[in-house]
């Protein structure tokens, strides 16, 4: 447990570095999003390759990672049904309302809870690969589908294809099926610059909060209530039914597919409302209300867990 609260003093002290920076000028506007860019393109992928590239990949066939996709399809489905019954939302609402109820920010969030509560983020690569080559093109066929596109699934494999993330686990993959040995003056620059991730993604992470206004009038308070319920409380309690009592997972893999599950929405789901001009505001709380609760969410379950 000390492990565990080690961990998120790291995580804290950093969001709260970079919320001070951006509260102090420091870091605004699109110097923020050069974070999150360089975070992205450059030393995500260089981390997942040097972690990947060194592991077992039957963790790519994990119970913890069938464990998180249940409970991922499951809240789309809970959430279809809600929608359906409380609010009579469109076919677009109601696909992202779904989706931010499943889909993680396993990206940004997943890699430094991963590093320093779960205490390994080899879960990471199979989880990213399960969102964006799996369930990022049929969210955006239907997304497509509403303007009367049949492309939203060769739009979404292109986007997959091309990824960074996905070419820094893919690489990775490679070198560890061929049990190939990357030479050191190549690996060196590698680790370095994977080790700037985690810190990159954190500050931007923080600096986001800076002058953000949650709730709005107009914003689908239903909509946005129910994907946050599923997301923050009802997935990580599913996930812990059925990794433990289900499955009879030992406690680190009961523990690593609660706290996956409890991982905020992904703020690609954000990105995907603002491009089809859909429910934005709606997006943006659900994405903006998770990523707060997660945290107590994830510290009570490390603290139960873990004690």
């Amino acid at each position: 447990m000390q492990g565990v609260a080690t961990g998120f003093a790291i995580i804290l002290v950093v969001i709260a570095a970079g919320f001070i920076a951006a509260k102090t000028g420091v870091v605004s506007g699109e110097n923020r999003l050069v974070l999150n860019r360089v975070a992205f393109y450059v030393a995500s992928p260089a981390l997942l390759f040097s972690i990947v590239s060194h592991s077992d990949l039957a963790i790519m066939v994990s119970p913890v990672i069938l464990v998180s996709a249940i409970t991922a399809i499951t809240m789309a489905v809970l959430f279809v049904i809600g929608s359906r019954l409380f609010s009579r939302a469109d076919v677009g609402t109601t696909t992202l309302g779904a989706a931010a109820s499943g889909y993680s920010n396993v990206n940004n969030i997943g890699l430094p809870v991963g590093m320093y509560v779960i205490g390994e983020i080899s879960y990471v690569p199979p989880l990213i690969i399960m969102q964006v080559v799996f369930f990022a093109p049929v969210i955006l066929a239907v997304l497509e589908a509403t303007r009367g596109s049949n492309r939203g699934a060769w739009v979404a494999l292109s986007r997959a294809l091309t990824n960074p993330i996905i070419i820094g686990t893919g690489a990775g993959v490679i070198v560890s099926l061929a049990g190939w040995t990357v030479p050191e003056v190549i690996m060196a620059p590698v680790d370095m610059i994977g080790g700037a991730a985690i810190p990159l993604v954190l500050l931007s992470f923080g600096a986001s909060f800076h002058g953000q206004k949650m709730l709005e009038r107009g914003t689908g308070l239903r909509i946005v209530a129910l994907a946050t319920l599923l997301k923050t409380l009802v997935a990580p309690l599913l996930a812990w039914v059925l990794a433990g009592p289900v499955l009879g997972l030992d406690a680190h893999s009961v523990f690593a597919a609660t706290v996956i599950s409890a991982l905020p929405t992904a703020q690609n789901m954000y990105n995907y409302a603002a491009t089809y001009g859909k429910s934005e505001l709606i997006v943006r709380n659900i994405v903006f209300i998770t990523t707060f609760a997660s945290l107590p969410v994830i510290f009570a379950i490390a603290f139960m867990l873990q004690a």
